[in-house]
């Protein structure tokens, strides 16, 4: 456990990452924000409480202490836009989902402010997923990442209409292993809906550490929080998360299985 995240070691060769389930801000960034800002509405709600049966699996588990209105953890640190031509929140976000502002007037954060935000937060979380990726990786062979997200099932300003349930990325294929998407694909995911490679195709993190051809294997899932919560009220339904939580378990079985069979790749990495 560091200051600014909390690692679970596991034993088996998967890491779950939940890079916006984090929700504090530090004071000095709390008091130049909007009502709205400090509300963390565009949390990753309860994540780490959904996929607390992980834990007993054996999995790594990764979660960020301050919220993604800090720094976005799944942002290009170098500002690049995720989806190009697309409406994007920055790696420090200004506006809120509903494009609300985070920010008093003229209180929006620095060039300045912003790379010492990339220091302070976003570097170590990112060493610490790749210390543990490689760590997975030398002792299995292999080494999976899931990344935990979640997002309302209507944000007007990313898509249109209602979002499919369990949105599922690998940055067109290009992040894991076709075998593993293929198997991820054809669970049994009903009565919920499914899409792999749609509005959402994996973040920064997938892209990044996703090296397939060197037994690094990353896929998003984007699960639509109405599967789980009360999103009007910001809660936990606890009868809707047990409904949902046994195609999680699932997912998380089928991964850590695809390493049992999946022939482990040696390849120095750099």
């Amino acid at each position: 456990m560091s200051n600014s995240y909390t690692l679970i070691k596991g034993s088996v060769p998967l890491l779950i990452s939940m890079p916006h389930n984090g929700e504090a801000i530090p004071d000095a960034i709390a008091k130049v924000m909007t009502d709205k800002g400090r509300e963390v509405a565009d949390t990753d709600w309860y994540m780490d409480r959904l996929y607390a049966f992980a834990k007993e699996l054996g999995a790594y588990i990764l979660i960020p202490k301050f919220s993604r209105y800090v720094v976005d953890l799944n942002r290009d640190p170098e500002g690049v836009d995720l989806y190009p031509g697309a409406n994007n929140t920055e790696l420090c976000p200004t506006t809120a989902f509903d494009l609300s502002p985070l920010y008093q007037a003229g209180c929006e954060p620095t060039p300045a402010q912003i790379k010492e935000r990339v220091k302070c937060y976003w570097q170590p979380y990112h060493q610490a997923l790749a210390t543990t990726m490689q760590e997975i990786k030398a002792e299995f062979g292999q080494a999976l990442l899931l990344e935990a997200h979640s997002i309302l099932s209507h944000v007007p300003r990313f898509f249109q209409g209602q979002l499919p349930d369990f949105n599922f990325g690998n940055a067109d294929g290009k992040s894991c292993a076709a075998e593993l998407i293929s198997t991820i694909a054809n669970l049994d995911y009903a009565p919920y809906s499914m899409v792999c490679n749609g509005r959402f195709k994996g973040g920064y993190i997938t892209r990044a550490f996703g090296k397939p051809d060197n037994g690094f294997h990353a896929l998003q899932l984007e699960l639509s929080q109405f599967t789980y919560m009360n999103e009007q009220a910001m809660t936990y339904d606890e009868k809707l998360a047990q409904q949902v939580q046994p195609k999680l378990e699932t997912l998380v079985k089928a991964m850590i299985a695809f390493t049992q069979t999946a022939q482990p790749n040696k390849t120095v990495t750099d």
